[in-house]
Order: structure tokens, then C-alpha cells, then sequence
């Protein structure tokens, strides 16, 4: 038994530490997904009741953000690095189109303050939905 963390540390091998990185993409994969939803409402709540959003949603959208994309880089570094194929080319995609979707949010991202609240409100459901068929499309692939 280790009798300290840098002991213990030095005991793990890569396999461990891959298969621990798996282990965490798959058990955060609901969490990060259902933050995104969480923030999304939020946001379209403030839309209809024609708020803008405050510095507290400005957290919380970028709490949801970093969350699907620690999760989106834990599944590419597991691809990577494990040759998980296992996972199935859906799962990876639906992954990409996230990180793209992400970036074209960026991009445009002095048309979505025109009508924030709307916007990203809009933009947090549809990454959820994205992450949702991620996870529905775990382990198959596109053509059989």
C-alpha cells in the first residue's frame, strides 16, 4: 500500500491511467450534457421574460461550456491514445460537430450578443441535443 500520493503515483502505469481517463469521459458524459440543457433554458427563459443575461448566466454558460468540451477532449484523447474504435465513428462525430459548433459560435459571436438571451439559449439546447445523439450513438458506425 503506497504511503503517499507521489508513491502512489508512481505505481500507476499508462494502462491505468487510459482506462481511468475512459472511465471519466463515460460517467461525465451526462453531467457536462445536461448542464448544456440547464443553461440552455435558462437562457430562453430570460428570452421570453426579455432579460438580458446577467453576469451569474455569463457563469453558468461558460461552467456548461468548459464542461462539454473537457468532455469532448477527454473522448478525443481516449480515441487517440486507447485505439478506442469500440467507440464507433457516430460517437466521434457527434464530438467534432460539437467542437465546430463551438467554433462557429465563436465566429459569430457579435450577431448572437444582438439577441444574447435567445442566442445562447438556442445554442446550449442544440449542444445538448449534440451531445445526447453522442451518447444515443455509442459504439456504431456509420455504413455497418
Amino acid at each position: 500500500m503506497p504511503t503517499s500520493f507521489v508513491s502512489a503515483l508512481a505505481q500507476v502505469r499508462p494502462d491505468d491511467y487510459e482506462s481511468a481517463i475512459g472511465a471519466a469521459h463515460r460517467r461525465f458524459g451526462w453531467t457536462a450534457v445536461i448542464i448544456m440543457g440547464v443553461v440552455g433554458l435558462w437562457g430562453l427563459v430570460l428570452a421570453v421574460m426579455r432579460r438580458e443575461p446577467g453576469r451569474y448566466y455569463a457563469v453558468g454558460a461558460t461552467v456548461a461550456s468548459i464542461a462539454l468540451l473537457v468532455q469532448v477532449g477527454m473522448g478525443l484523447w481516449v480515441y487517440v491514445n486507447d485505439d478506442a474504435e469500440w467507440a464507433g465513428n457516430q460517437h466521434v462525430f457527434y464530438g467534432i460537430v460539437i467542437l465546430f459548433t463551438f467554433s462557429f459560435a465563436y465566429i459569430y459571436r457579435s450577431q448572437l450578443a444582438k439577441r444574447a438571451a435567445l442566442s445562447y439559449g438556442l445554442l446550449g439546447l442544440f449542444l445538448m441535443g449534440l451531445g445526447i445523439r453522442g451518447i444515443q450513438n455509442f459504439g456504431q458506425s456509420f455504413g455497418g
